[in-house]
């Protein structure tokens, strides 16, 4: 028979802030009690009731184990003065709260709730302070009954807050009615999480609601795998799995979403393609704004040759062909794409174009995706490069969701540029491409510059390649390998994987090497001596430069295994390195992290070697790499220091936006350089292991490439040219404006 014990929490020993588990002290009957159970929200110094029983635990002794538990308000001046001392409530510490009950004793709640403006009778508290303390106090106890509430349905204790802030006081009728709603408006909550709360409030299977939001839930999916829409049979195939509903229960909720606008239907080819709203009018205002920046310019051409004599004077380089092509198409052009592989000369494109367009006295900006690749931008070109988010002045919203965000530059306050030079383009999804070309006004010139057989974007689209198939606008493709890129064994190897062609491995290059082992662990061992001992001296790097880029999440040559051996090698515990569990892991003190979401509102800072702001804004982005510099278990905030030297705070309640980056996969590397890369290359699900994922990984290495594993299952990656299809229509958007 479960017991019940009264007290006040006098401490709180260990939370997890993702499922609740808290670990206290408890003050019962005058004697300490430690309590362990799943709470949702608690305080030190709040007053509880709770059920459960005693445990023996083999090396913390005697524990209470919660079943259930109640909070309950403090009636006596003692414990409520405990509860207000313990910063429960900003702004009150223990000497005002000892003034306060003081002055009001028992009745100090009532007066709080009742009367707040006699606070200010107190010495140190104003009417501003009164009415405040009054604020928070009734948010924690709206708070706390609404965590009580969200108990009953098993939802655990961030989700709960995350609901509580999103909804209020209406979040009671919405979690009767339609719990799918919170699949809809909070960031990070999925059809499955809703659909399990809807199960225990009720809600019958094959509800409206319930299928509606599995369609809904179905095309975020699809977003999450590329896809900007879904074909009907797809898309019906993949929810009948989720709900095993009827077909004509899906099809009845599709026409429905379509009335309400929230997603698109179009007819093509006999055949529909769904789409969320927001990327159907995405992809429609990209063709149309690319159509309007399209301009063709006219330019003398004996004063055009003229001028390029002298551009390859300054750059102390001739140009070839395809690249003096190129040149003279940004010159005649609004809009011009330029495409090639490594060493083809991209880099030195640019910079003629750039030096070309300075002495015609025109502004012009650089920028990329990602802060490495910015950063590599400018130190080949001289010039500064922003981030893409940069560059169009990210900015938050409000407080709260991490997606709430705009950008400060667009069609009402476009870039001020004439020209506008765009660098690792195959990395730019539909989103991204939607809100630059916003802040593009026509008359700009627009020069679109990377690499086409990369990886497509994590985000939806195929932009880069979509631009190119259309055939409506420029392509200057850089084909010609380099005298001094042809002496690269990384580069043409890497030409010869793209042409589909097997690759020398007999370890008689300089940066080009083949390790043949046929063990998971062994491959492990091997590549943690590389990092540790090898590469270093090799490519003149640190250990923490060389990154290891592996096909697959999972399995025993994926990110996860690999980065807890990595981190014990690389990084191992220590009594002066500050720790903090989390999840299945450990985040320490000198880790490599990595942000694995786009979270727009996390603010940063530069700092000066003095600890002086130079620089500060909002938003970490999806592949941000970094090192951790400091856990401060106290105030429960990790800080890092990313590549580009912004510091980022997270609070623990964050931390599932970052993940351990001594291996990541070579989707995440995209837009990066690394001095030595290694690729451990075992077996995985075939579709996955293709010529286009090598390619892009042995591309992201600058002076070494050492491939770990079976030298069979390359051969195999370079003859399966099969890729994962995506689902895009820009290409069709283009043409059809084009008519």
């Amino acid at each position: 028979m479960a017991e019940t014990v009264e007290g006040y929490v006098e401490k709180i020993v260990y939370r997890n802030d993702e499922n609740g588990y808290t670990v206290f002290s408890l003050t019962y009957n005058e004697d300490e009690l430690t309590c362990v159970g799943h709470l949702t929200m608690i305080s030190e110094g709040e007053f509880i009731k709770a059920t459960g029983g005693y445990t023996e635990h083999p090396l913390y002794g005697e524990q209470f184990l919660l079943e259930g538990y109640e909070i309950l308000e403090p009636e006596d001046a003692y414990s409520i003065e405990l509860y207000l001392s313990s910063g429960a409530i900003k702004g009150v510490g223990k000497v005002l709260a000892s003034r306060i009950v003081k002055k009001f004793g028992d009745n100090t709640f009532r007066v709080i709730v009742e009367d707040p403006s006699a606070l200010a009778q107190v010495k140190g508290i104003s009417e501003r302070m009164a009415n405040e303390i009054y604020r928070q106090f009734e948010d924690k106890r709206d708070m706390r009954n609404a965590m009580m509430f969200l108990q009953k349905y098993n939802v655990t204790g961030n989700l709960a807050v995350k609901i509580y802030k999103e909804y209020g006081q209406r979040m009671y009728d919405l979690i009767r009615e339609n719990p799918y709603r919170i699949a809809e408006d909070i960031s990070g909550v999925g059809f499955k999480t809703a659909d399990e709360i809807a199960a225990r409030v009720g809600i019958e299977p094959n509800s409206d609601y319930r299928i509606k939001a599995g369609i809904l839930y179905v095309l975020l999916q699809a977003n999450g795998e590329g896809h900007v829409y879904l074909p009907e049979q797809e898309l019906i195939k993949r929810a009948k799995q989720l709900l095993l509903a009827e077909d004509d229960a899906i099809e009845r909720q599709i026409m429905a979403l379509n009335i309400e606008k929230k997603i698109i239907l179009i007819e093509k080819n006999e055949q529909k393609q769904i789409y969320f709203a927001a990327f159907y009018y995405m992809e429609l205002n990209v063709a149309r704004m690319l159509h309007d920046l399209n301009i063709r310019y006219s330019y003398d051409k004996d004063e055009l040759n003229h001028r390029l004599q002298e551009i390859e004077g300054l750059i102390e380089t001739e140009l070839d062909e395809q690249q003096r092509t190129a040149v003279k198409e940004a010159v005649y052009n609004g809009l011009l794409v330029i495409t090639g592989g490594p060493g083809t000369g991209k880099t030195t494109t640019i910079n003629a174009i750039i030096r070309l367009f300075e002495a015609e006295g025109m502004s012009i900006l650089l920028a990329a995706p990602t802060g490495r690749a910015a950063k590599r931008m400018s130190e080949t070109s001289g010039y500064e490069a922003k981030t893409i988010h940069r560059m169009l002045e990210l900015s938050r919203l409000t407080q709260g969701d991490s997606n709430n965000y705009t950008f400060e530059r667009n069609e009402t306050n476009p870039l001020e540029t004439d020209v506008l030079i765009i660098d690792e383009m195959s990395m730019v999804d539909i989103s991204l491409m939607n809100a630059l070309l916003k802040a593009v006004s026509v008359g700009t010139r627009l020069i679109l510059v990377g690499d086409v057989n990369q990886l497509p974007s994590v985000g939806p689209g195929n932009v880069l390649k979509d631009i190119i198939n259309s055939h409506c606008f420029n392509v200057v493709k850089l084909t010609k390998i380099f005298r001094q890129s042809a002496g690269s064994d990384i580069i043409v190897n890497a030409h010869k994987i793209n042409a589909g062609q097997q690759i020398n491995l007999d370890n008689k290059s300089m940066d080009f090497f083949m390790l043949k082992r046929a063990e998971a662990d062994v491959i492990i061992a091997v590549m943690i001596n590389l990092i540790k001992n090898k590469l270093p001296r090799y490519v003149k790097a640190t250990p923490f430069d060389i990154q290891v880029l592996t096909p697959m999440r999972k399995g025993e040559l994926g990110v996860e295994r690999l980065n807890k051996a990595l981190q014990n090698a690389l990084n191992p515990a220590s009594s002066d390195k500050r720790e903090k569990e989390y999840l299945q892991g450990i985040f320490r003190e000198g880790d490599k992290v990595m942000q694995i979401k786009n979270n727009y509102q996390l603010a940063w800072e530069v700092k000066s070697s003095y600890g002086i702001t130079t620089a500060s804004g909002t938003g970490v982005f999806n592949g941000d790499a970094g090192v951790i510099k400091e856990i401060n278990l106290f105030a429960e905030q990790l800080l890092v220091e990313f590549d580009d030297n912004r510091l980022v705070n997270y609070s623990f309640s964050q931390l599932d936006e970052l993940e351990l980056a001594y291996a990541i996969t070579i989707h995440k590397s995209q837009g990066s350089e690394y001095p030595a890369v290694i690729l451990p290359i075992l077996d995985g699900p075939r579709l996955l292991l293709n010529r286009n994922l090598l390619y892009t990984g042995v591309t992201r290495a600058k002076s070494c490439v050492v491939i770990v594993g079976s030298d069979k299952m390359v051969e195999f990656m370079i003859e399966n040219k099969s890729e994962q299809s995506r689902y895009s229509s820009l290409n069709e958007q283009i043409k059809e404006m084009a008519l």
